[in-house]
C-alpha cells in the first residue's frame, strides 16, 4: 500500500449483525485488492490480521522492558470490623453481605466466633492474600442473649479467679475475664512486671469452671483501655473510645509543648505519659521552627535582651531587657545575638 492511498483511506464504521455481535465489514476496494506497485497488502489469514490486514501495536518503551507480573489475585468482599476481644481493627470477608458501618455482626477470628462492630461499609476490592478471617452473619436475637449470658458467666468468674490468685501468691493482676461468642473458651487478661507461672492456676480455672482457659499478659495501657476511666479532662479514656493503636510517647513532647514535667500533670490513669501529648505535637514542631530557646540571648528591636518566655502556638517570645523590664516580641523580629567579645573583656597582656 503507497502512502497516497493511506491518506485518502478513512475507518470504515461498525456494524452490528442481528446476532448482536460486533462485525467489521469488507474493507474497501482499494484495500482489498492494494495499489499497483509494491507493496501491495494480500490476505494472508494468520492470527494476529483482519480481512488480511495486518494488525501491529506500539508498547512504549517503559512498559516493553517491564518484567514484572501483573498482581494475581481475587475480588474479594471486604468490611473493615471491630472486634469486642480485641483492640484492632481488623479486615474480614464479608462474603455476599452488604454490611454498613454500625451493623452488629458475627465473625470468625483467628481465635474463634465473636461480635463485632463494621467501622467501614464492605467494599469489593482485589486482595492477594485470602484471609481466613470472615463474617459469618448479622447478629440475631439468640446472639445478643448469648452475649449477655458470656458476659455474667465472665463477672461470676472474676472473684473466684482471684481467690485463687491470691492464694497461690502470684504476682499478677487480673484485669478482665472474657467467654467468647460460642462459650468454648474463657480469657483471662492479666498484668504482670514479669513472666508468670499460672499452670496451677489454669487447671484450678478448668476444674471449676468447665471450659477452656487462655490466660493472656497485656500491658498497663491496654489495661487501661479494657477498664477505662474518666480522665483529668472530664472524658473517657481517649485510648478507651477509639485508639485503635498506641503511638509511643516521650518526655520530649512534653518539654516541646512547655508543660510542667511533674509526673502527676504528664501521666495517665495507667501510669504512663498521656496519649494525647501526641496529638499536638506535629504542631508545636512546625511552630517551633525559627524560634529561640530560652535563656538564649537575642537582638530585639528595642536592644540586646534574654529570653524568658515562649509562646510557641503564637509565636511570641517575653524577653527581658534588663532592669526588671520585659517586652513581648513576635519571633520573627528577633535575631540571634552577636557573640561577646571576649578580647574586651578580658585583661590585656603586659
Amino acid at each position: 500500500m503507497t502512502p497516497e492511498g493511506l491518506a485518502h483511506w478513512e475507518p470504515p464504521p461498525w456494524e452490528l449483525d442481528p446476532d448482536g455481535e460486533d462485525v467489521l465489514p469488507a474493507p474497501a476496494s482499494h484495500l482489498a485488492q492494494g495499489s499497483a506497485g509494491e507493496g501491495a497488502a494480500e490476505p494472508s489469514g494468520e492470527p494476529g490480521s483482519v480481512d488480511g490486514l495486518a494488525l501491529a501495536v506500539e508498547v512504549p518503551e517503559d512498559l516493553a522492558e517491564e518484567d514484572e507480573p501483573l498482581p494475581r489475585g481475587e475480588v474479594t468482599n471486604v468490611a473493615l470490623v471491630r472486634v469486642k476481644t480485641s483492640t484492632r481493627l481488623q479486615e474480614f470477608d464479608a462474603g455476599e453481605l452488604t454490611l454498613r458501618r454500625g451493623d452488629e455482626v458475627v465473625v470468625q477470628g483467628d481465635r474463634g466466633q465473636a461480635m463485632g462492630t463494621v467501622v467501614a461499609p464492605s467494599l469489593r476490592v482485589l486482595v492477594t492474600d485470602k484471609t481466613s478471617r470472615r463474617v459469618l452473619r448479622r447478629t440475631t436475637e439468640h446472639d445478643i442473649i448469648q452475649r449477655e449470658r458470656n458476659e455474667d458467666k465472665g463477672r461470676e468468674a472474676m472473684p473466684f479467679a482471684r481467690e485463687r490468685i491470691a492464694a497461690r501468691k502470684l504476682p499478677m493482676k487480673l484485669s478482665r475475664v472474657e467467654y467468647l461468642h460460642g462459650g468454648s473458651k474463657a480469657v483471662f487478661y492479666f498484668s504482670a512486671e514479669g513472666r508468670v507461672d499460672f499452670r496451677d492456676l489454669v487447671r484450678d480455672l478448668a476444674q471449676r469452671l468447665r471450659t477452656r482457659i487462655e490466660m493472656r499478659q497485656i500491658g498497663v495501657r491496654d489495661e487501661a483501655k479494657m477498664v477505662w476511666g474518666i480522665g483529668v479532662c472530664g472524658l473517657r479514656l481517649c485510648c478507651h473510645r477509639y485508639l485503635t493503636k498506641f503511638e509511643p510517647v516521650s518526655i520530649r513532647m512534653a518539654k516541646d509543648q512547655n508543660l510542667v514535667l511533674n509526673p502527676q500533670k504528664v501521666s495517665g490513669q495507667c501510669g504512663r505519659l498521656k496519649c494525647c501529648l501526641a496529638y499536638e505535637q506535629k504542631i508545636y514542631r512546625e511552630q517551633r521552627k525559627g524560634m529561640p530557646k530560652l535563656g538564649k540571648h537575642v537582638q530585639t528591636p528595642e536592644g540586646l535582651g534574654r529570653v524568658v518566655e515562649l509562646d510557641i502556638l503564637a509565636r511570641r517570645v517575653r524577653v527581658s531587657l534588663g532592669m526588671g523590664r520585659s517586652e513581648v516580641f513576635s519571633a520573627d523580629d528577633l535575631e540571634p545575638a552577636p557573640p561577646p567579645d571576649r578580647r574586651s573583656s578580658s585583661p590585656e597582656r603586659r
